[in-house]
């Protein structure tokens, strides 16, 4: 899932090969994206909404551009991974975006050509599973990302180098983000939630929330740094604090879908509200009652 404040819409990634475009304030759908032969795993907005990027279990990403009548029409299709896709992330100056595999590799893409400009293997040839989950560090000079074999990894985006490894999570890691001021990553596994002081390189604290028969399937930092949100068979939301502060819940969103899966969880502008995926096809609002609009129909 992710959201685009300047235009108020929500990108959300279906099981059933589509992705879909809402508008929040009404709930209605702006656009359904149409192309790929299997569940869409990770989306992403790009160009100030001007580009979706989409990632794929049928082993492609897709770049969708926006047309005159205000949909989304695949511009690129591109074949470089020989695995399931799990992510997707857009660099901070929007030129580039990267795409994670089970293939065990990372490409780093062009965004304006859909050209790959890096396809990364580790040099050592091992096999942690494949990844799982990426994402770029607020400056961009860095990226993270999860294996299948529980490992996180930190590299330098330039040298294409792994600069970083933590160990220490249980099951693959489903989701990681970085904090706005660039110290903390948050990591999400079967275990629960990792934070990781990204100056000292060390696990600082674990939020563990579910019993142990439930996977922590998304986490999320706000962009004002202030909170952070996991979601696994509930929602919840964390005081941001430091490295020797407590890390306090101050709220727990109920799963409405009766599934007891929340798939991705996202804050929206200035943290008014929270949007969550879950496996009911549903995607729900969680905000002030001025802020809320209804539960729509998710891809």
């Amino acid at each position: 899932m992710d959201i685009l404040y300047s235009k108020d819409i929500i990108a959300t990634a279906g099981a059933d090969s589509n992705a879909v475009v809402f508008d929040r304030p009404s709930g209605q759908v702006v656009s359904t994206l149409s192309g790929h032969s299997k569940k869409v795993t990770s989306i992403k907005f790009a160009a100030e909404g001007e580009v979706v990027v989409t990632g794929s279990a049928d082993k492609t990403v897709r770049l969708w551009r926006g047309s005159e009548d205000g949909g989304f029409e695949c511009s690129h299709t591109l074949k470089d991974h020989t695995a399931e896709v799990q992510a997707v992330t857009v660099h901070a100056t929007n030129k580039y975006f990267v795409t994670a595999s089970l293939d065990n590799t990372w490409c780093f893409y062009d965004l304006a050509s859909g050209l790959c400009l890096a396809q990364v293997e580790e040099a050592s040839g091992s096999s942690e599973g494949g990844y799982t989950s990426a994402a770029f560090h607020p400056d961009g000079l860095i990226l993270g990302t999860g294996t299948a074999g529980s490992v996180v990894k930190i590299w330098d985006v330039k040298s294409q180098n792994n600069v970083a490894r933590f160990d220490g999570h249980q099951g693959a890691v489903t989701a990681i983000s970085f904090s706005e001021n660039g110290y903390f990553l948050a990591t999400a596994a079967h275990d629960g939630v990792k934070l990781w002081d990204l100056r000292r390189l060390r696990n600082f604290r674990t939020l563990s929330p579910y019993d142990e028969n439930t996977a922590t399937q998304s986490v999320e930092f706000d962009h004002s740094g202030s909170y952070l949100a996991l979601g696994g068979s509930d929602i919840r939301i964390y005081q941001v604090a430091n490295v020797k502060s407590d890390w306090n819940c101050i709220k727990i969103l109920p799963d409405l879908s009766g599934t007891g899966k929340v798939n991705c969880v996202k804050f929206g502008a200035d943290a008014k509200y929270v949007a969550a995926g879950s496996m009911d096809r549903n995607l729900r609002i969680f905000g002030l009652p001025e802020e809320e609009a209804g539960p729509s129909e998710e891809s």
